[in-house]
């Protein structure tokens, strides 16, 4: 089994283990969750769930919030079940859980890419403000969003060994592949019909500029978590990164990025005629890249 269809059939496995509650919002049972995860032993994976609550409550969420105590009939044999201590975890819950699992795992590194797309998805979908916004208005919020996370992703690339501008424009280029099918920035620009005074990001639909925003922040974190140096390793990384969000969207069957239409309107222009919709947000930066 190829590693594509490996990851296809763990992102089809947290689909299957998912449950519904009352109120629409979907949970995950710990002993079902460890038991995918390749936990042999339920009590192996506490010191995880631990780990997972201080990084809730480090990132100022209520750990009762995603971590809630019940429980849950588990299988012993013959038929039979039995009613064991538990936890629901919310899928921000799993996203902490995984991120703080041994991404040695297959498992481990599929779960990663699953709830931390499906929780960035959710988060958009449930921010109330960021539905009431136009499509020109989402645009301009995302491309903002791009550039304060690039300048992030530089800073972290440059610890990793990515140092010059020309080794950034390399390791920008393979985060692109990566996502893109293999076409670096060059490539882009001429897919889309774009003329040389116009940039990539200035020429992206909502859609397109949050698949590119999760590949910056996801790269982001991860350079962090796994402490990547040198700029082979990096650039392997983000174009990583940027695989595993298109083999995402294929799974869902969204749209490849590279085949998403080019909006009409240059987001140059936008600026100057809309209200930035960090005002209707709550504030927000609009330094340039």
């Amino acid at each position: 089994m190829s590693s594509k269809e490996i990851e296809k059939r763990h992102h089809q496995t947290f689909e299957e283990i998912k449950q519904t509650g009352g109120n629409g919002s979907d949970y995950w049972m710990a002993r079902q969750l460890a038991k995918i995860l390749d936990y042999a032993e339920f009590r192996n994976f506490l010191p995880v769930i631990e780990k997972a609550k201080k990084a809730c409550q480090n990132s100022g969420q209520p750990v009762e919030d995603h971590f809630v105590d019940m429980h849950e009939m588990v299988p012993i044999g013959s038929g039979a079940e039995r009613k064991m201590e538990s936890c629901a975890f919310s899928r921000y819950a799993c996203y902490l859980i995984v991120q703080n699992s041994d991404p040695s795992k297959p498992v481990i590194a599929n779960g990663q890419t699953y709830f931390a797309i499906q929780t960035r998805r959710q988060e958009l979908a449930d921010d109330e403000a960021f539905k009431r916004l136009k499509e020109e208005e989402k645009r301009l919020f995302l491309r903002n969003e791009m550039r304060e996370h690039n300048k992030q992703l530089v800073e972290t690339a440059q610890q990793a060994g990515v140092e010059t501008t020309l080794d950034f424009a390399i390791f920008q280029n393979h985060g692109y592949q990566g996502l893109y099918g293999g076409l670096d920035a060059k490539g882009i620009h001429q897919r889309k019909g774009l003329k040389k005074s116009q940039h990539i990001l200035d020429n992206m639909g909502s859609t397109e500029l949050a698949a590119n925003l999760f590949r910056a922040t996801q790269t982001d974190e991860k350079l962090r978590r796994e402490n990547v140096q040198g700029k082979t390793r990096a650039n392997k990384t983000h174009f990583d990164v940027g695989k595993k969000v298109r083999q995402t969207i294929k799974e869902l069957g969204g749209t490849m990025p590279e085949d998403l239409p080019k909006p009409e309107e240059d987001l140059k222009k936008l600026e100057r005629r809309v209200q930035s919709p960090e005002k209707k947000l709550g504030g927000g930066s609009n330094e340039q890249e």
